[in-house]
């Protein structure tokens, strides 16, 4: 069930000429009150005699009898609407539920004799409009503060109890929709996502870019985004707004969005603490040498699910952002092949970065590090070490859609619940190539190297042995388990760790998933460290084409 509160009006006739009339598309049938304040306000849609005139005369009573105590736009106008496979509600019912509204947002608290004068009108069977005069029996305003968090709240216990569907409900959090004037204009402009998407797009790919503020809006600016950063009369940085070439207003002027409103962590004071300067990261953890950035990113990745069951709130919502940054900044450098799902896993993950816990940044800044250098290095050659590190961030997901779900984050929870499909996807994609390659090396062992290897996985899984033994990936397995085993590690150990706090349970092939996950512990996808002249190399310039780009919106439910 859904309430939307309009702004407030100052016309109470107006409003009820749109409720009563056949509307634009002659969506309105059979206009009608199915309840009022007092239960006797005429009806012009069921009592001949009644007209609109009548009907706001009486509602505008007590902003008349006010006078200049009246508030200037005193009608307070509120849709409440049920979803399409919900039954029909019928009149009584609907009538039921405005006064739970009403009584919940402070309009016309239930048992009050001064309270607000209101109608409910029915004109479609799904939904009711509810009209109400903010003025009160003493000549009073009402109180009404936060009435959308209370209606949304009424209309959730609602939902329960009338057995309608439930909602996934936010926390105020989430990056500002588009208006219908904006969609219409991007559509008339034959863009698929409005200037407002489009720019919101951008700017989050670019913070994961960038290494600091100054080139975070030098990107931009390559990108072709018309960036106006204001400054405080010290000369110190206020805020930035960003505009897109071409989209005007009537007057011709650039139609300027502000970071706070494309998204709230896209404001300058949070993009300037995520940026802010840190120490250098140590070396890999497997070696003295350098591991190169994508090396650095797996195992980071790697180490989230494990963070965000042990550390505080503040440092697990560090990592869930730099997870999204992650997510922002892998379309910039992978294969062409892979970026549309990459994009529509970052696109959908983006819900999932924010929520009311104000992270620690400092915690994640050695991952974040990682990120911007991803895009600086040449992209792995073949699709092993790619393919285990979106195995790493599928996992890291997951874990972030429990990490929400424990917390009652509903739409954060949803949101990397369809990332991870993305992720899937563009996993499956990466490591069908490489996974061919070691599945042929495993047809090639001996029945009796095979026997052996069949019977670790016995005693290290017994509950999944029978299956992974009967998948057609079971070779690739039985060879990566002997490669282990010549490399001087107990594939025994392996295995267990391997399954460790791991959800296997959605997986395709749980075969498929322990081959990545032993290369990943056992370094064995690990290429050479890229020559740091190459590494050095800023890459942002040939970046810039893919942060114009509009990402896909994200499907509704499906399986992982």
């Amino acid at each position: 069930m859904i309430t939307k509160i309009g702004k407030a009006g100052a016309n109470t006739r107006g409003v009820l000429r749109y409720l009563y009339e056949p509307g634009r598309a002659n969506e309105h049938t059979d206009p009608h009150l199915v309840a009022s304040w007092d239960g006797f306000a005429p009806d012009p849609g069921r009592d001949e005699t009644a007209t609109l005139t009548q009907l706001a005369t009486v509602l505008d009573l007590r902003v008349k009898q006010a006078g200049d105590r009246a508030p200037a736009k005193h009608v307070w106008h509120c849709s409440v609407r049920t979803a399409p496979e919900d039954p029909v509600l019928t009149d009584e019912q609907w009538a039921t539920i405005a006064r739970r509204i009403l009584n919940a947002t402070g309009i016309a608290p239930a048992g009050d004799p001064d309270a607000c004068r209101w109608v409910a009108v029915r004109h479609a069977e799904d939904h009711i409009h509810i009209v109400a005069t903010k003025v009160r029996g003493d000549l009073t305003q009402p109180r009404h503060w936060n009435d959308y968090l209370r209606a949304d709240k009424e209309c959730a216990a609602i939902e329960k109890e009338y057995g309608l569907r439930q909602l996934v409900r936010g926390d105020r959090t989430a990056a500002k929709r588009p208006t219908r004037a904006e969609k219409e204009k991007a559509l008339r402009a034959g863009h698929t996502a409005t200037a407002r998407e489009r720019l919101h797009a951008t700017v989050r790919t670019t913070v994961a870019a960038a290494t600091g503020t100054e080139e975070f809006f030098t990107i931009l600016r390559d990108a072709g985004v018309l960036v106006d950063i204001q400054h405080f009369p010290s000369g110190d940085i206020r805020g930035y707004k960003v505009a897109l070439p071409g989209d005007t207003n009537a007057k011709g002027e650039p139609v300027w969005f502000s970071g706070f409103t494309l998204a709230p962590d896209l404001s300058y004071p949070k993009i300037s603490e995520r940026l802010a300067p840190t120490e250098p990261a140590p070396m890999g953890r497997n070696s003295g040498r350098r591991r190169t950035a994508w090396q650095q990113v797996t195992d980071a990745a790697d180490r989230i699910p494990e963070l965000l069951e042990q550390a505080d709130d503040a440092v697990g919502q560090a990592h869930i952002t730099v997870l999204a940054e992650t997510l922002d900044a892998l379309p910039l450098s992978v294969p062409a092949s892979y970026k549309p799902q990459l994009a529509q896993a970052a696109a959908a993950f983006e819900r999932a970065s924010r929520s009311r816990i104000r992270a620690r940044h400092q915690q994640a800044q050695s991952t974040r590090r990682a990120i911007k250098a991803i895009v600086r290095e040449p992209a792995p050659k073949g699709g092993a070490l790619l393919a285990v590190l979106l195995d790493a961030l599928l996992l890291a997901v997951v874990a972030a859609q429990h990490w929400h779900h424990t917390r009652h984050h509903d739409q954060q929870a949803e949101a990397a619940r369809q990332a991870a499909e993305h992720l899937h996807a563009a996993y499956r994609a990466a490591a069908y190539q490489p996974l061919t390659v070691v599945h042929q090396r495993g047809l090639r062992l001996t029945t009796t190297v095979q026997q052996q290897q069949a019977a670790l996985v016995r005693q290290a899984l017994p509950d999944l042995a029978e299956q992974i033994l009967t998948e057609p990936s079971w070779p690739a397995l039985a060879v990566t388990l002997t490669d282990a085993q010549r490399a001087g590690h107990d594939p025994t150990v392996l295995l267990a760790e391997a399954t460790r706090r791991r959800e296997l349970d959605s997986a395709t092939s749980i075969s498929d998933v322990l081959v990545w996950r032993l290369h990943r512990l056992v370094g064995m996808a690990g290429e050479r460290p890229a020559h740091p002249d190459s590494a050095s190399t800023t890459r942002v310039g040939a970046s810039t084409a893919v942060l114009g780009s509009s990402r896909q919106q994200p499907p509704h439910r499906g399986r992982r």
